[in-house]
């Protein structure tokens, strides 16, 4: 026996003791004889072991060729299933052009008349769908787009009612663009609240309600427009609202439902108030101030209206009366019969000069708040333009209507500087000739009295 195969059998020996002890549970050998009956009963044990392991793939070949064969039959039978499945879709192409054929022969003309019916149907929608005359009698384009859809198909044609009622359905909307007709409709309120208002529809141009508000109407709904235009044209709207015949006067926006950009800018234009708050503090200032003027020149007119009167009443009376600047300048005269003219005549200037301040008070202020006015409303300009041009610096000139709006607002106090100076003006010069009227006559009566103290200074 060689040497290699001493170390084979040792290797073998050693692979089937460690088999055998794993398969008898490592129990341990006390003899060499015990040892190999535990190695031959491990033997036993794996060839029984083996024997069921290659019946049972054995088994599993058989399972698996069976399963194969049932999935080629089922292959072939998909295969012929599909063979016929195209040959009867071939055979439904070929029917399906013939009877195209057919219906495109049968049909004729009437290929022409239901696409101009189409095309009608079409722009009739379009035009019911922000048609105002949609709001009292909704779901009319419902119905011509569902007939649009079914002539579109290949398959239904359109029955005679639903010809007749596309042609119903333009005349009505030919009829309700010039008609002033009421309905009662579910209007939302600016805060969102809807509730049912009775509604005046102008036509195909303006929805109102019964209170004067004008209505918009979007998506098949109704909204009070939350905010009204000034003017009489609220008020318009009411009395047409609630006029039973007879001509009305009416704002009507004729651009109407495809924009109606000549009411939004009826309502857009600022109110003279919110102009007012356009000059800021200036503006305000300006006004305080113009204010102060008009009460003043009214307090001074009525004052000298009142002197005026005593005056008039004082030169149809012999005796002097200390109550008007006329008597008190008299009662100098009176009090002095005998005095030389010269010192008279001073005495007299005197009274004339102590009475003219009291006339002409106020007068002054007047004329400085006319001058001072414009002035301020070019410092409310200037600020508001130094403004609008910080604003064009961080957000540029992209948007025409945002400058706009700062140079007019920035203007408004220009105007209200004018506003104040050209009343102050007229009023200053109103207040001003009744001034010296009164002064006037003040000079004439002292002069007159001078000269008839000369006379009889020289007669005597």
């Amino acid at each position: 026996m060689s040497v290699k195969f001493v170390k084979a059998a040792a290797l073998a020996l050693t692979g089937v003791l460690s088999f055998s002890a794993s398969s008898v549970m490592a129990q341990e050998a006390k003899s060499l004889d015990e040892l190999l009956n535990y190695v031959k009963q491990g033997q036993v044990t794996e060839a029984k072991e083996n024997r069921a392991r290659e019946a049972k793939f054995s088994k599993d070949k058989a399972n698996q060729a069976a399963a194969l064969k049932r999935a080629e039959a089922e292959r072939a039978r998909q295969e012929q299933l599909s063979a016929e499945l195209e040959a009867k879709f071939e055979e439904n192409q070929l029917l399906i052009a013939a009877k195209q054929e057919q219906l495109q022969e049968r049909l004729g003309t009437l290929t022409e008349l239901f696409g101009h019916l189409t095309s009608a149907a079409g722009d009739l929608s379009s035009n019911l769908e922000v048609s105002l005359a949609s709001a009292q009698y909704p779901g009319r384009e419902v119905f011509l787009k569902d007939l649009i859809d079914k002539m579109s198909s290949s398959d239904q044609l359109p029955s005679i009612e639903e010809i007749e009622r596309v042609w119903f359905e333009l005349m009505r909307e030919i009829r309700e663009t010039g008609v002033v007709t009421k309905f009662d409709a579910e209007v939302a309120s600016p805060a969102g609240e809807r509730a049912p208002r009775e509604v005046l529809r102008v036509g195909a141009f303006n929805l109102v309600d019964t209170d004067g508000n004008y209505l918009s109407y979007d998506s098949g709904s109704l909204s009070e427009l939350p905010r009204q235009p000034s003017g009489p044209y609220t008020g318009w709207a009411s009395d047409l609202a609630n006029a039973t015949g007879g001509l009305n006067s009416f704002g009507i926006d004729p651009t109407g439902p495809t924009g109606g950009s000549f009411l939004a800018a009826i309502i857009d234009t600022p109110t003279l108030e919110e102009r007012w708050h356009q000059g800021g503090y200036v503006g305000y200032a300006i006004t305080a101030v113009g204010i102060f003027a008009f009460l003043l020149a009214i307090w001074r007119m009525i004052v000298l209206t009142a002197v005026g009167a005593k005056v008039n009443s004082q030169l149809k009376s012999d005796k002097a009366n200390d109550n008007n600047p006329l008597g008190r300048v008299l009662k100098i005269h009176e009090d002095n019969p005998t005095m030389d003219t010269e010192t008279l005549e001073l005495k007299l200037s005197e009274g004339v000069l102590k009475e003219t301040p009291k006339l002409e008070s106020g007068l002054t202020l007047l004329k400085i708040i006319a001058a001072v006015a414009p002035l301020m409303g070019l410092l409310g300009t200037v600020t508001g333009m130094i403004i609008t041009f910080q604003a064009i610096t961080i957000f540029g000139a992209g948007d025409p209507k945002a400058m706009a709006g700062g140079i007019s607002g920035a203007l408004i106090t220009t105007v209200l500087g004018l506003l104040v100076a050209i009343p102050t003006v007229l009023l200053h010069t109103v207040v001003n000739g009744r001034a010296q009227r009164i002064i006037h006559i003040l000079d004439e009566q002292t002069t007159g009295m001078i000269a008839e103290h000369t006379e009889a200074n020289l007669r005597s």
